[in-house]
């Protein structure tokens, strides 16, 4: 039960990750370097500038419900204005022309961050509470691990409900299939554009939350491992597919916490390799990704 636990609360946040890399993809056929950077902004949004190891936190002043909001607005704002300033001006360049652009744009936020807060980890004390232990089955889990489960499974099911209930939902799954169809039909290429970066640098945000409570730190880095493993989740899901990213997501959290637990310990510091090996080989058989999203797909 530990090892299940242990690979759906990582899986979680691959499969956020995976998610917010989908959104972009899916309306601009853009994959978001920056994704990684933004994590990190929203958590150093609540910190002082301050050259000593212990932050001065902002966040100890704000209770639960006024933090989460504030930091998910964070990573929203951020990506909406890296839209408005940036990726805007590249919607007619060609997808290799926005990936480089992307890439200078996380560098920006990095060498900010770096001016502001310098290169030495941060310690935080964020939702100190969730750190106790529960027991499930037998096994002892900390608080922030099934929450993290739970909070991930819920925001899957209301983007899925918001997607496939709500007018603008259905805009952004046309502007995903065809946009310039889309865009014909009616539908503000603009309002759906800035709708997918607010909602994936609000996942962002959450992944930087989860990160920063159960580290106890917060890094300018801190979302470069992550943004690695989601990309490469999104990639095997099948790029723009919103339902193959969240799956090839829980499936690498469920690969590198099995390999963690069968590997001999010898073995144990090349779990990546095993694992990116086994990325290989479903590439190899499946090329397309595990769910090919609808707008790729060959029409006659």
């Amino acid at each position: 039960m530990q090892t299940l636990f242990d690979a759906l609360s990582l899986g979680s946040l691959y499969a956020l990750g995976a998610l917010g890399i989908a959104l972009i993809f899916g309306v601009m056929r853009l994959v978001n370097f920056a994704h990684g950077d933004v994590i990190s902004f929203s958590i150093f949004g609540l910190l002082w500038p301050s050259v000593d190891a212990v932050a001065i936190v902002f966040a100890g002043e704000l209770p639960w419900f006024l933090l989460i909001p504030f930091v998910l607005a964070m990573g929203a704002g951020l990506s909406v204005l890296s839209e408005i300033i940036v990726f805007r001006r590249f919607r007619r360049a060609n997808p290799a022309t926005m990936m480089i652009a992307s890439f200078a744009l996380g560098f920006v936020i990095r060498y900010f961050l770096l001016m502001l807060f310098s290169s030495r980890p941060k310690s935080i004390s964020l939702l100190p509470a969730l750190s106790q232990p529960v027991e499930i089955l037998g096994a002892r889990i900390p608080l922030l691990q099934v929450i993290t489960i739970a909070a991930t499974i819920a925001i899957l099911f209301a983007l899925t409900a918001f997607l496939k209930r709500t007018r603008f939902g259905l805009e952004m799954r046309a502007a995903a299939e065809n946009f310039t169809m889309a865009r014909m039909l009616g539908v503000r290429a603009n309002r759906v554009i800035m709708g997918a970066f607010a909602l994936s640098g609000a996942l962002a945000a959450a992944i930087g939350l989860i990160l920063a409570a159960q580290t106890g730190t917060v890094d300018i880095q801190m979302g470069a491992s992550v943004m690695l493993m989601a990309f490469i989740a999104t990639v095997i899901g099948g790029l723009g597919s919103l339902p193959g990213a969240v799956l090839a997501g829980f499936l690498l959290g469920a690969a590198s916490v099995v390999m963690q637990t069968v590997l001999p310990i010898d073995a144990r510091p090349f779990r990546d390799a095993f694992v990116y090996g086994a990325v290989i080989l479903v590439l190899i058989f499946r090329p397309q990704g595990l769910i090919a999203a609808r707008g790729t797909k060959e029409r006659v």
